[in-house]
């Protein structure tokens, strides 16, 4: 997707980087949701599924859902497994593939936005596709989600979804990970649209550059808010749902914010606020709140490792 007006950390503060991120998710999500067709209603679920929400109004056009995605819709994160596939295709080598494994346990482990740290982060993702077509990127990406998304969906935020969409509301994803994987995810789950990270592209092709930044934490609140001016939605009557405290800003902003399978900070912080909570972990999963459970390679018990041993070193 063509970007203009690509800002640098150095020009602009971390609220104006933000605002930026999130308006422009917010274009690309209205935009990708415009190419959507209509699908069928999901089947129904097994009886584990919980009871349908109660304040999904049915014909309230001026409500909608907002759904993180990581550890919330899916079990992992997506970028992670998004990472995995391209690795199968030799985007990177292995050596690549452990350091961005690490990364991202670091960043789930410390839950902080420790600016050189993010800034690794983003130039190792960037630096992945620099120079690749977006075009070739979606097409491996529906590859990708058959491979190693499709059976980790929580059936049980599913549900929660489709209660919103069956009430005729509009329903997006809420996402640090690629708009381009969060775009396909939504498509598949029959979902309205994404909001997700924007990496700069000119002719179709990405440039190594974002616009603004990461989609996360105040980003996702502002690229909500931006969406919600331009849909016409109160916020009032909207919900949103995430695991981590990372996401309280997004989470605030709704009338009916939802912890699902949610780490100790969010945990504590709903439970003052009287949120509705939801765990779809296992008991010795939802022990290991903070880990991400998108193992599957051995990079991650390095990784976990290496996180835990330098955020102590700065601590």
């Amino acid at each position: 997707m063509a970007a203009l007006g690509w800002l640098t950390p150095r020009r602009r503060s971390a609220t104006a980087r933000s605002v930026l991120a999130g308006e422009a998710a917010a274009e690309a999500a209205r935009k990708s949701s415009q190419q959507v067709e209509a699908l069928e209603a999901l089947e129904s679920l097994d009886g584990t599924a919980p009871a349908v929400p109660e304040f999904p109004v049915t014909g309230d056009d001026r409500a909608a859902a907002f759904f993180d995605l990581d550890n919330t819709v899916m079990q992992g994160a997506a970028i992670f497994h998004f990472g995995r596939g391209l690795y199968k295709r030799k985007f990177f080598q292995r050596r690549e593939l452990a350091r961005f494994a690490w990364q991202q346990t670091w960043f789930r482990l410390a839950g902080v936005e420790d600016p050189e740290h993010m800034q690794d982060v983003r130039e190792s993702a960037l630096s992945i596709v620099k120079g690749h077509r977006v075009s070739e990127l979606m097409s491996i990406g529906e590859e990708i989600y058959d491979e190693y998304m499709a059976d980790r969906i929580w059936p049980g935020t599913r549900a929660l979804a489709q209660a919103h969409l069956d009430a005729g509301q509009k329903v997006w994803l809420v996402t640090a990970a690629p708009v381009e994987t969060a775009t396909i995810i939504a498509r598949r789950l029959g979902l309205t649209g994404a909001l997700g990270t924007v990496a700069e592209s000119v002719g179709g092709v990405y440039t190594g550059k974002l616009v603004g930044e990461p989609l996360h934490g105040p980003a996702k609140a502002e690229a909500v808010r931006a969406l919600a001016v331009a849909e016409g939605l109160d916020l009032t009557r909207c919900a949103a749902y995430s695991d981590s405290h990372n996401d309280i800003p997004m989470l605030s902003l709704v009338g009916h914010p939802y912890a699902i399978n949610p780490d100790s900070k969010l945990r504590k912080h709903a439970r003052a606020r009287e949120w509705r909570l939801r765990d779809y972990r296992t008991g010795r999963k939802a022990a290991k709140v903070g880990i991400p459970a998108a193992a599957g390679v051995g990079a991650i018990a390095g990784g976990t490792a290496a996180a835990v041993a330098l955020h102590r070193r700065r601590r």
